[in-house]
């Protein structure tokens, strides 16, 4: 991947370069950004600033319109659609959105999403095709909400981004199809991640947190419709962050728990109780991170059809790192149950 002018490899740095800039100022404005303050469902001791997403989106955007990623229709329909989840991701850092006017607007984001990727070409019967797009856009809103949860702990949610994103790069250049806007977007996490490491001078917020999964969501689904990877391939990359979430909201809605409110009852933020604090949480979500990230490139490249099988070795392997964390979490301090 050669550093030429309009390359890849020359895009990823621009994005870096601008994402960089932008946190410089964001960092000089921090007296007047909204504070994530520590609360009873918090892990944080201290106030940090929460809205160093802004500088992601800065470094990605103009490369994403530039080249964008060659997914089912037009980029005008995806592009709109996340801009319509990033403005209230904003407002809502800033203000606070109530959560049925946030949700009606991811699903409103996600319906068109689905739309526009299971109208290019099909020819399912019109039952078929509705249910498609209800599946699809039900898929979008968790993937999106999902990441939100999980943006709990120092680094958390920067490292799958920039791992997850950078994935879907190299399955897009290694099948041919364009590859610049998943580097560009991997590498604008880059500078943030800097900041965002253990102890975290700055966070995402739901600027970063909810755009990115609707991203990973409309990428992962869209390459896989435009035949770049198959179905599996997203699930595989992001797995460590949809079976906690998902594993999570399950439990919750068993143990007919408030799944609407706010709690720390994901494994990440058990395993900071636990112990491991930001740093441990931070080492073993990145070895899980880098574990299925390397593995479903490497399945991609070697045996693409055993990818649903590899999904299920590692959906034991996390079983077997959650039953351990429940065990010594019921075996711990009561008071932190």
């Amino acid at each position: 991947m050669a550093l030429t002018a309009g390359s890849p490899l020359f895009m990823a740095l621009l994005a870096a370069a601008g994402s960089g800039i932008t946190l410089a100022v964001l960092t000089r404005c921090a007296p007047w950004l909204p504070l994530d303050r520590p609360g009873p469902r918090s892990l944080h001791a201290r106030p940090v600033s929460r809205v160093g997403g802004i500088a992601i989106w800065t470094g990605f955007l103009p490369v994403a319109l530039l080249a964008p990623p060659a997914l089912p229709g037009t980029p005008l329909v995806w592009l709109l659609a996340w801009g319509l989840v990033a403005a209230i991701s904003l407002i809502d850092d800033f203000r606070g959105v109530h959560p049925i006017y946030r949700l009606a607007g991811h699903l409103a984001a996600a319906v068109a999403i689905a739309v526009e990727i299971v109208g290019a070409g099909s020819a399912l019967p019109a039952v078929a095709t509705h249910v498609t797009v209800g599946v699809i856009a039900l898929g979008v809103v968790w993937a999106a909400n999902l990441y939100n949860f999980m943006d709990g702990s120092d680094g958390l949610a920067a490292a799958m981004g920039a791992g997850g994103f950078a994935a879907y790069g190299l399955a897009a250049w290694q099948a041919g199809a364009p590859a610049t806007a998943y580097f560009a977007l991997a590498a604008a996490m880059v500078p943030f991640f800097a900041l965002n490491v253990p102890p975290a001078r700055m966070f995402m917020g739901d600027i970063g947190a909810v755009p990115l999964g609707f991203l990973a969501a409309t990428f992962g689904i869209g390459g896989w419709r435009a035949g770049i990877w198959p179905s599996w391939f997203p699930v595989l990359v992001f797995l460590p962050f949809i079976a906690d979430a998902t594993v999570t909201l399950g439990l919750r809605l068993v143990r007919h728990e408030r799944v609407w409110e706010a709690h720390k009852m994901h494994y990440y933020q058990r395993l900071h109780q636990l112990g491991a604090g930001h740093r441990g949480t931070l080492l073993v979500f990145g070895a899980l991170i880098a574990g299925t990230v390397g593995s479903a490139l490497a399945t991609l490249a070697l045996d693409p059809e055993s990818g649903w099988i590899v999904i299920a070795a590692w959906g034991g392997a996390l079983a077997a790192l959650f039953c351990g964390i429940e065990y010594y979490w019921q075996h711990h301090d009561p008071k932190l149950q």
